[in-house]
């Protein structure tokens, strides 16, 4: 499991120009799948993401975790994050995880970010969105789950 996290100052997700989700400070994550991942993955994710200090205390530092700070996440789904372009000019997705197993991991994940007290909006997965942000940093961080 993969996932790319950029700290904002706001996000939203469009689809067939209605807004799907938007929010204020926090977290936009980037969230991809490939063959294996299960609930450990999301489970040790969900852990980093929650527990990551990337807001700013009153001296200037990164101290702060997004529950500390009321931020609120929008969470876009991207098999894309497993796409292998060492050969030729065309990406190969095929490590990425089958729709039909990565959309309820994709959703549990999110579950599990709104189980631990978190505001989050998602896109639809597979759909063709648009996304927009105001990267605040610009803090990017690309998060794993360890090798099985």
């Amino acid at each position: 499991m993969r996932v790319v996290l950029q700290r904002v100052k706001e996000a939203k997700v469009e689809i067939e120009g209605q807004i799907k989700g938007q929010i204020g400070p926090g977290y936009m994550l980037l969230v991809g799948f490939t063959e294996g991942d299960d609930n450990q993955d999301i489970d040790y994710l969900v852990r980093k993401i929650i527990g990551a200090r990337l807001f700013s205390d009153e001296a200037g530092k990164m101290n702060l975790s997004i529950g500390q700070v009321g931020g609120a996440i929008l969470s876009i789904s991207q098999f894309t994050l497993y796409a292998a372009v060492k050969k030729g000019n065309r990406p190969s997705f095929t490590a990425a995880q089958t729709p039909a197993l990565a959309e309820p991991n994709y959703l549990e994940f999110n579950q599990k970010l709104r189980q631990a007290g978190l505001i989050v909006e998602e896109g639809i997965f597979g759909a063709d969105m648009q996304v927009s942000l105001v990267n605040d940093g610009p803090v990017t961080i690309i998060y794993e789950s360890p090798k099985k």
